[in-house]
């Protein structure tokens, strides 16, 4: 084949992918691949040495194939497919014309330039008459498989049972039409067997899911019912015997042709037997054409087929030449073991012109090596037919190359889409990846930020706690400093108080006034000193209780604090969700206003495609429909040319005709002795001559208006036939096209509803994820704040049994109820409320309100007890005491 000229690099690419997919396969039921070689733009592929193809047998026969015949050759194809589809591969131009015969009557699969090395494909490829519906509607509805080969494998089956598929009167382009639209072809004719009928509707069930597979196919009782072993080497022996007789009648008349124009040659009868040696060697000739596998068969499956013919090349007589549908391979007749184009075909005994005297065989060395069931005529019929059928090839040819082309745009535009898609899907993730690894790091910094805070209002908390203590202790001290001072004045004034009371006594003796001065100073210091100890005690109680009540109160502004600062996390964490699913949604609109965008391009661009398609198979029809015409036109014309000369011939036998029954009368009137008689004969003659001249005159005029007016309405009716077949493949392509029409606006009506239904189904998840995330939100959110408030209920229940156990009560923690351990009051305790410093500003800030620190003021000697104060949760009053004069 060659891949010179246009498309050379899609050509060369075609050449690679068949020497690959023949490299890939070994099988009995498989054409065995020998090499490959190149020269001059030409590849030449050596294959295994087939005698021909099924169509072969067709055509010497001129008859269908017996049903075993039929069932052995298609048990053998169905094989190979088989296999082929046990690897995924796909033939895609099974057709009798592609089954091979061995010499053994064995069945091998060729032409593997169509086919595939993957399943599933969606190629436009294969012969028009054996297309499955799938393959002509690829670029439609989307991917086939190895289903395709079952149904062309079917059309196979009609074309030896009926010599032709179905469709075939029909143009490529029609047939197409017709294969995509009409229902499954069946066999016409009622005379095959049930189980025939049975395997044929099998394998031609035209929705893909209900046909079987080719192994289910090699299990039908078609294949399976018992046949002769021999069916195949019978018919290849009878179909041998037949090409032999055909091409020794060739050759003979051929000879006798040639003896007729010989100048001086003798006559016919002269030489009945002619030369053997000749006569062998012209047979031997007339069907030496040396068939391969890869010489198509131009009966009926190879007229569409895209394999290259033999090329027209003169057989040279210098030398024996071996041709192959590619290659012209010149071997020297002297070699040993070489190929000889003149022994192409086993001729065996040939018989001589005369059935009386028939030659002896001739041998030949490696005769039978090229033994071959196709004739001479056949051959050179297919290299005719190839040279007027390059425009049909070449207009199905561009045809399939725009269908690839098309797919391959969309395709392209596809990949380029979906590219587009994940590039803009990327970027909307790394985009909300990016927000939402700020709002973590946001968290972050603001969990930290609390945790410092809290830190800090602890250290602060301590802080305070200890400064409230060294002031009340302070404040004790200066109490206790006070009071002892008053005691001290207190004894010296009693003192000089009871000096001059034992002054005014005059009668008591002085030791008696010493001893009971004594004892009255004793009972002063005795009476401090009780004063001093509860004093002691009552300040030592007053601090417990202050210092608990500001433990109290830390604790609570600690507990105010901690709600604060997880109040505001979560709130942090309500907005960041919220704005996290604000960009979901706004993602989700960009992603639904892309992909809607996207979806009208490849519905523009199929549109388009289909249109610029739609348009070229019009085109197509219409110059199908004007080169039928024109040819008809031709066909006209040469008849109305050639019409005067049959005309004249006729008129000239009538003539003859004429001129013989005068000559026949003549010798009958000579024959006459008498004159008189041949006298009367003789105007009898003329008389007779002359109504026989009238008569022969009249059928000569009657004959020439019934010839000329029969030409004229042959050639309308076939005018008519004509344009109608031409009119009903045109209409039935305008309807295909609309079907597919309606077909494609259906399609994208769907994808456009899918897509919206997917987009809707999309954003009712997404919703609901929103919806389920704000829930787990409000979940999460009441149950931090269940277990904070859990917690810091644990922590206040903790810390009023502590203080019960210390002696305190909770409604004296609270300021609800006085000490009871203070009686009715200390001597020296004071009233109102002592500041403390503040809390620092942020700890203010964060906690809203830092607790004040109580303190006492002291008091005065002999001050009387007011109680203690307290708020709820503010300052605490002065500790209840009170103080006693002396």
């Amino acid at each position: 084949m060659s891949y010179n000229g246009k498309q050379s690099n899609e050509k060369w690419q075609d050449i690679i992918k068949e020497v690959k997919f023949l490299m890939g396969i070994r099988h009995p039921n498989s054409i065995e691949y020998k090499g490959c070689f190149l020269r001059e733009h030409t590849a030449w592929l050596v294959m295994e040495y087939c005698l021909g193809s099924a169509s072969d047998l067709l055509e010497v026969h001129k008859k269908p194939l017996q049903e075993i015949e039929i069932a052995a050759i298609t048990h053998g194809a169905l094989q190979g497919l088989a296999y082929l589809h046990s690897h995924n591969m796909i033939h895609r131009d099974v057709k009798a014309g592609n089954i091979l015969l061995t010499e053994p009557g064995q069945v091998k699969l060729a032409d593997f330039g169509s086919a595939s090395i993957a399943s599933p494909a969606n190629s436009f490829v294969g012969t028009p008459y054996w297309m499955a519906p799938e393959v002509i509607l690829a670029m439609d509805e989307g991917q086939y498989d190895g289903k395709v080969d079952v149904w062309s494998l079917g059309i196979t089956c009609i074309e030896l049972a009926e010599r032709k598929p179905p469709l075939f009167n029909m143009n490529a382009m029609s047939a197409l039409y017709h294969i995509a639209q009409n229902e499954n072809p069946t066999l016409q004719s009622s005379d095959w067997s049930d189980l025939f009928r049975n395997f044929v509707d099998s394998c031609l069930q035209k929705i893909p899911q209900d046909r079987p597979h080719s192994d289910d196919m090699l299990g039908h009782a078609f294949l399976q019912r018992e046949r002769p072993g021999s069916v195949l080497m019978d018919l290849v022996l009878r179909t041998k015997e037949a090409v032999r007789e055909l091409d020794n009648l060739q050759y003979r008349k051929m000879k006798k042709l040639l003896f007729h124009e010989a100048p001086n040659g003798p006559a016919p009868a002269e030489t009945p037997h002619g030369d053997p040696e000749e006569l062998e060697a012209g047979g031997g000739r007339g069907g030496s054409v040396g068939s391969s596998q890869s010489i198509p068969s131009m009966s009926i499956s190879s007229q569409s087929s895209s394999v290259t013919s033999l090329p027209p090349e003169e057989l040279l007589e210098g030398e024996n030449t071996v041709m192959s549908s590619n290659s012209v391979i010149h071997v020297k007749p002297e070699e040993e073991g070489g190929l000889v184009l003149e022994e192409a075909v086993p001729s065996g005994p040939s018989e001589a012109p005369p059935p009386e005297a028939p030659p002896g065989p001739k041998k030949h060395r490696n005769r039978e090596h090229f033994a071959t069931i196709r004739t001479a005529s056949l051959v050179t019929r297919e290299m005719q037919e190839h040279q007027q059928d390059s425009g049909l090839r070449e207009q199905m040819s561009g045809y399939k190359r725009m269908r690839r082309q098309h797919q391959k745009q969309l395709l392209v535009l596809e990949n380029k889409l979906r590219a587009e898609l994940e590039d803009q899907r990327g970027r909307l993730d790394k985009e909300l990846e990016a927000q939402r690894s700020a709002f973590s790091q946001d968290t972050d910094k603001l969990l930290k930020k609390h945790q410092a805070a809290m830190d800090k209002d602890l250290k602060t908390f301590t802080n305070d706690e200890k400064k409230f203590q060294q002031h009340i202790q302070l404040q004790q001290k200066k109490e206790l400093s006070s009071f002892l001072e008053s005691q001290k004045r207190e004894y010296k004034l009693r003192k000089e108080q009871l000096k001059e009371e034992l002054q005014e006594n005059q009668s008591t003796p002085k030791k008696e006034k010493q001893e009971w001065l004594s004892k009255q100073k004793e009972n002063i210091q005795h009476f401090q000193a009780e004063e001093e100890a509860n004093l002691l005690r009552r300040q030592r109680q007053y601090q417990e209780l202050e210092c608990r009540r500001f433990k109290r109160r830390i604790l609570i502004a600690k507990h105010s604090v901690e709600k604060d600062l997880a109040r505001e996390e979560l709130n942090k964490v309500q907005m960041h969700r919220d704005l996290d699913h604000a960009l979901l949604l706004r993602q989700h609109e960009a992603m639904q206003e892309l992909e809607v965008r996207q979806l009208g391009a490849v519905q523009l661009a199929r549109a388009e495609l289909f249109g610029l398609q739609h348009q070229t198979e019009l085109t197509n029809q219409l110059e199908y429909n004007k080169r039928r015409e024109r040819e008809l036109r031709r066909k006209h014309v040469l008849e109305v040319r050639q019409h005067p000369k049959n005309l004249k011939s006729r008129e000239q036998q009538i003539r003859r005709q004429f001129q013989d029954s005068c000559a026949v009368q003549s010798r009958q009137s000579k024959a006459l002795r008498h004159k008189a008689l041949q006298k009367r004969l003789k105007e009898e003659q003329t008389r007779k001559l002359a109504v026989l001249a009238e008569q022969y005159d009249h059928s000569i005029n009657d004959m020439l208006s019934t010839q000329a007016l029969r030409l004229d309405e042959a050639q309308e009716g076939e005018g008519q036939v004509l344009r109608s077949q031409l009119q009903q493949e045109l209409e039935l392509l305008n309807a295909y096209q609309s079907k597919i029409k309606m077909q494609t606006d259906g399609q994208q009506n769907k994808e456009r509803a899918d897509l919206e239904q997917r987009l809707s189904l999309r954003r009712a998840l997404l919703e609901q994820k929103i919806e389920e995330e704000m829930l787990s939100l409000q979940n999460e959110r009441l149950e931090r704040i269940g277990s904070l408030l859990e917690r810091q209920a644990r922590e206040g229940e903790a810390f009023d049994s502590e203080s019960m156990r210390l002696g305190f009560s909770n409604m004296v923690l609270t300021g609800t109820a006085p000490d009871p351990r203070a009686g009715g009051g200390a001597p020296g305790a004071c009233t109102g409320r002592a500041g403390l410093p503040e809390a620092g500003p942020d700890t203010a800030t964060r906690a809203r309100q830092a607790p004040s620190s109580p303190g006492a003021t002291p008091c005065s000697p002999g001050a009387r007890p007011s109680g203690a104060s307290t708020g709820p949760e503010g300052g605490a009053g002065g500790a209840a005491g009170g103080g006693r004069g002396g």
